[in-house]
């Protein structure tokens, strides 16, 4: 776990490096000042001699000055430091997630993921930047505060030795049981965020119910539970303080009254006393210090452990080691493939799928819902990979092409259609980088796109806010299938892509795909016979099986499940907006 988080210093290892030099500086700095003050008062005001009061004292002011300089370097370096690290972190955790298949990604959730780079990174770039600076600054102040002390006198250090060991046992008490809170908080964060992003991404739905009243409840549980956890452990690190500060005046009580009594029979100078108390102080003021390490510790412990296992997963999907780098055509088998979600969890989706499509065929699917079509041709693009059998594209195993060309060459518009905010060319564009405006309007005109565009006053700069919220449902399926076609793919898949369309736009968009791009494989899964019945095959599933695999006019013959559904659109008369 430590070696990936320690990788993502990187450039910074340098100020890292400089960050605990110059705060070693800064404390020797300070511990020497104790000292100088016990021969100014020793040598200079006692004895009288204003020489000696000005040469220490100016030795005083000259290591001020140095310690503030070195505490003004080193938090500086630590700054630097500590913002970089948290931003290859985040740059880290966010191009592992661009490498996660579907499964890994469900696997976290997308709450958990968005977590994982605010919060547990936060915390993490805290604890790094305590880390250089107070990790460093407190056990070295403890130490040379201890060696002072015991260089002025033994006997009365025994006094901070037990304090030490008190402390040491209620701070291990405190933060063990924090730990455990802290860890459970953060899973209480992810359901926090999960509550927020499905309430605003929904939010249109929430106001058309009139369900803001629910979602306020919702959100009150999940952020009142939080709540509750934290306090636990603040209830719990609430006994650091009164601890430390009662070992502190017990510890300042002893010092006084055995420092008097030495003072009394003249084995300890006034002097002597004064540094002795400015040790006492700085040796307990970094065991406060290193108490507050602890807390963050704790905090980020459980902040690092999420963070690892994001950045420790491994893809489901990879490319294999000599990838093939060229799909020959958009022919598509299907050899006794079964698939699951959940591997070897025994709940198969698709069951013994065999099926062989020919390159340029246009293939319709429909079934009921939970059927199994939107798994059928995630499949075929590779994102997901079968439990069993195998998938070919081109007549070769998908696992053996690149991935980056395997979906290039496989166009896949899902079901559920996202646009990015920018224009309308800077989404186009995602099909193709460098795509021409040409192009562009080309694809368009194929995908029935450029009917609205054209009646945009900006036209194809018009700009697309986040989620595509200023256009359609319809006006956004085609623009993604634009942006397909845009890839120039053998394999072009429509997920339920054109359900927002009517069946007159849905007849041009196939007309159009039938001149301009015959020799591509197109597989359309609708609900509505009409979009499919044209197809030059129809696939039909029920229970992830194949129940039936035909053109229209057969099907209707020898396939009850189609021939239900073909009546059940057809005896009203037809689709409700069909010319």
């Amino acid at each position: 776990m430590l070696k990936n988080l320690i990788a993502q210093i990187k450039q910074y290892k340098k100020v890292t490096i400089l960050t605990p030099i110059f705060t070693a500086l800064e404390v020797f700095m300070e511990i020497l000042i104790p000292f100088v003050i016990a021969e100014l008062i020793d040598k200079g005001i006692e004895a009288g001699d204003m020489g000696q009061v000005y040469f220490y004292g100016s030795i005083m002011a000259l290591l001020a000055l140095l310690s503030l300089l070195f505490g003004i370097l080193a938090g500086l370096f630590a700054a630097d430091a500590s913002s970089g690290f948290a931003c290859n972190l985040r740059n880290a955790l966010f191009s592992k997630i661009q490498t996660f298949s579907f499964s890994n990604i469900d696997r976290f959730s997308t709450a958990g993921l968005v977590t994982r780079m605010t919060t547990d990174v936060t915390n993490m770039q805290n604890a790094f930047q305590m880390s250089l600076r107070i990790a460093v600054r407190a056990p070295l102040t403890f130490l040379c505060s201890m060696f002072m002390c015991l260089f002025i006198d033994v006997e009365l250090s025994m006094i901070f030795f037990a304090a030490v060991i008190i402390l040491g046992c209620v701070l291990f008490f405190i933060m063990s049981r924090a730990n455990k809170i802290f860890t459970k908080v953060f899973e209480d964060y992810d359901e926090l965020n999960a509550s927020v992003q499905e309430n605003i991404s929904g939010i249109r739905v929430v106001k058309s119910f009139v369900r803001e009243k629910f979602e306020d409840i919702k959100f009150k549980k999940a952020s009142g539970g939080l709540y509750k956890m934290f306090m636990k452990a603040e209830c719990i690190l609430a006994f650091n303080n009164p601890v430390m500060m009662l070992t502190v005046y017990s510890c300042i009580i002893m010092l006084s009254w055995f420092g008097a009594n030495h003072i009394v029979f003249g084995s300890l100078t006034t002097g002597e006393l004064t540094s002795l108390f400015s040790y006492v102080m700085s040796m307990l003021m970094s065991l406060m210090m290193l108490s507050m390490i602890f807390v963050m510790i704790s905090m980020s412990s459980a902040s690092a452990k999420r963070i690892a296992e994001v950045l420790n997963e491994t893809p489901d999907i990879s490319d294999p080691q000599d990838p093939i780098k060229e799909i020959k055509d958009g022919s598509i088998d299907f050899n006794d493939v079964n698939f699951s979600y959940k591997h070897g969890s025994g709940k198969k989706v698709l069951k013994d799928i065999n099926i062989h499509i020919d390159s340029g065929e246009t293939i319709g699917i429909i079934g009921g819902t939970g059927s199994g079509k939107s798994s059928f041709v995630n499949l075929i693009s590779r994102l997901y990979d079968v439990d069993s059998g195998e998938v070919k594209v081109g007549g070769v195993n998908v696992k053996d092409y690149d991935l980056e060309l395997l979906r290039d060459k496989v166009a896949v518009v899902l079901q559920k259609n996202v646009l990015f905010s920018g224009t309308i060319l800077d989404n186009l564009r995602w099909g193709k980088e460098d795509a021409t405006l040409e192009e562009c309007k080309e694809v368009c005109a194929q995908a029935c796109a450029d009917e609205f565009i054209e009646r945009f006053p900006d036209g194809y700069d018009t700009w697309i806010e986040q989620g595509g919220s200023n256009v359609s449902g319809g006006q956004k399926q085609r623009l993604c299938i634009a942006r397909a076609l845009l890839k120039d793919p053998k394999v072009l898949i429509l997920d339920d892509s054109t359900s927002a369309v009517d069946t007159a736009t849905d007849a041009k968009i196939r007309e159009a795909f039938a001149k301009k791009i015959p020799g591509v494989t197109k597989l359309i899964i609708s609900q509505r016979i009409s979009s499919i019945e044209h197809a030059d095959k129809i696939i039909v599933l029920d229970n992830g099986m194949i129940n039936g695999f035909d053109t229209h006019e057969n099907l209707i013959k020898n396939n009850a499940i189609y021939n239900e559904i073909y009546e059940a659109q057809t005896s009203a008369g037809g689709d409700f907006d069909e010319e």
